[in-house]
């Protein structure tokens, strides 16, 4: 049955949810895909391609977070249910994620103003490739895990059920390992595309275009896989994305987006291949939230059962309008600060 969209207050604070991650994803998800091309620089010119990642989101890195930080206050205070839900169900790879946010900042600090001895710099790289490539796989587990409505039956059954069964089943799962993969790639296919599009120096931008036009198929490829198996794993999101009355409009979206980053990569209009690549990734996003709706927690919680009482959502809304109008003129003056100063991959060693 296809859902009947409402919009009240607590759909308008799901959907700031939405916006939040959107924004994470296409923030500080390239900078995760930046710690994975870092792992997988190779070639002559492998130190020039790992200077130019940290020379790109160097100056921006910790700000991105903002966005997460945004996400889960407002799930906190709007979805209270849901919250505890998560952190609760999901307390192992949500604390693998954040051990990993921490160990990727730490590891970029100490490479970047640590000393400066080769050996020492490896070390700390490869902690930050490493914690590059498990945290958003983590975050896309949570993902898959919710989405197959595993975890909210989990949280129905904590009383009768094993440990194993309530903690570690709803994520250890194909599907749930899946969208993470899907996650990953998508993060690295996104950095791909916004480290050609920094580059100035014309070897490395085409480093950065191979990787990117690989990570475009690797995309569609997993994206392929997820699909597939969500139609036993999570029928409601592959009924969503497949059957509901906006499937078509989402995937002539996607699809539109996915074919002008290859065609603007292969004509080197680096610029436009930015934009579609983003694009892409907000469809994504939006397209997994439109198919869960009305749920925040399937199949149990809905948006509307899982809300906290309407005087908060109010309070809560009049939060983030004023939060906006501080946070989002701050960052455009940010990234347009160093935005002035383009990276090229041939500055300093770290």
């Amino acid at each position: 049955m296809i859902p009947v969209f409402t919009i009240g207050l607590p759909e308008i604070v799901a959907a700031a949810i939405i916006v939040a991650l959107t924004g994470y994803a296409l923030t500080g998800g390239a900078d995760y895909g930046g710690g994975v091309w870092d792992l997988l620089a190779i070639g002559p010119r492998r130190d020039e391609q790992r200077r130019l990642i940290a020379d790109s989101i160097g100056p921006i890195w910790e700000a991105n977070h903002v966005w997460l930080i945004v996400a889960v206050v407002v799930l906190f205070t709007g979805f209270p249910a849901a919250f505890g839900v998560l952190g609760t169900v999901l307390h192992v790879p949500l604390t693998i994620l954040l051990v990993g946010i921490v160990l990727r900042g730490s590891a970029f600090v100490f490479r970047s103003y640590g000393r400066a001895e080769r050996r020492i710099v490896e070390r700390w790289g490869l902690v930050f490739s490493i914690a590059s490539v498990v945290t958003p796989l983590c975050f896309g587990i949570a993902i898959g895990a919710i989405s197959s409505d595993a975890v909210g039956r989990a949280a129905s059954n904590v009383a009768t059920m094993s440990y194993s069964s309530v903690y570690i089943a709803p994520w250890a799962a194909l599907y749930a390992m899946t969208v993470g993969v899907f996650a990953l790639a998508l993060f690295a296919m996104l950095a791909a595309v916004y480290l050609a599009h920094a580059a100035t120096e014309p070897a490395l931008r085409e480093d950065f275009r191979r990787r990117a036009l690989v990570a475009v198929v690797v995309v569609a490829i997993v994206g392929a896989v997820v699909l597939a198996t969500s139609e036993s794993s999570a029928p409601r999101v592959a009924h969503g994305v497949t059957a509901s009355s906006w499937a078509f409009v989402l995937h002539a979206c996607t699809g539109v987006a996915t074919i002008a980053v290859v065609a603007a990569l292969w004509l080197r209009r680096y610029h436009v291949a930015r934009v579609a690549a983003a694009a892409q990734v907000t469809f994504v996003i939006w397209g997994w939230a439109l198919a869960q709706y009305p749920f925040i927690i399937p199949p149990t919680l809905t948006i509307r059962n899982a809300a906290a009482p309407a005087a908060t959502l109010e309070l809560l809304i009049a939060g983030l309008v004023g939060g906006a109008l501080i946070l989002i003129p701050s960052l455009g003056f940010l990234f347009k600060t160093f935005a002035s100063a383009p990276a090229t991959g041939a500055g300093s060693t770290h």
